[in-house]
């Protein structure tokens, strides 16, 4: 069995990795912080939805994009698609788990808006018809994706996708590419 230590110190290691590997993605993050700026410049919204963890960083950045991330400014419309306990339950027992997004994208979507997703391992049923009824509704479209990204790599507009085989690694590389969009939209529209 490992101790403690190993495994912290096994984890640090991997995630330094993990995170290191992101500088590969400057060219796609570039992209999606124009997207994002583009939408919110021109008054529309964010929609972000994943399941489970993804869920959670969900809600964390449209938290961050509403109220502030580290600067007092305007708060950005963005819509955290896995917050409402009673829609999700209805969408998936009326239209099935793999509808409660795109319910979501149909309600909500206004051509103009971006859709972001997250999946760590790129095979989430309800995420890939997310992207298609936003795509089938003119939204512009960036997925956090994981491993090999999955069946839903290429759906959308920008893949922002972390090449690990760790759930747990991926999630930390989403939550860092999430951080860094909220600081490069915060100072592109700080004037805004």
């Amino acid at each position: 069995m490992r101790s403690s230590s190993e495994i912290l110190k096994s984890a640090v290691a991997a995630a330094k990795e993990t995170l290191e590997s992101l500088v590969d993605l400057d060219a796609q993050i570039a992209k999606a912080a124009d997207l994002i700026e583009q939408c919110l410049r021109a008054g529309n919204k964010l929609l972000v939805c994943g399941n489970g963890g993804s869920a959670a960083d969900a809600a964390h950045f449209t938290t961050e994009l509403v109220v502030r991330f580290a600067k007092d400014r305007r708060a950005y419309p963005a819509i955290c698609l896995t917050s409402d306990g009673g829609l999700l339950t209805a969408a998936a027992n009326d239209y099935g788990f793999d509808e409660i997004f795109a319910r979501q994208v149909a309600a909500f979507g206004l051509e103009g808006d971006v859709l972001i997703v997250l999946t760590t391992s790129g095979k989430s049923k309800n995420v890939s018809r997310a992207l298609e009824e936003a795509k089938s509704r003119k939204l512009k479209t960036i997925a956090l994706l994981g491993r090999d990204g999955g069946s839903t790599i290429g759906l959308a507009d920008v893949d922002l996708l972390v090449r690990s085989d760790s759930t747990a690694r991926i999630q930390e590389a989403h939550k860092l590419l999430l951080h860094v969009l909220c600081e490069i939209v915060e100072e592109r529209l700080a004037h805004a």
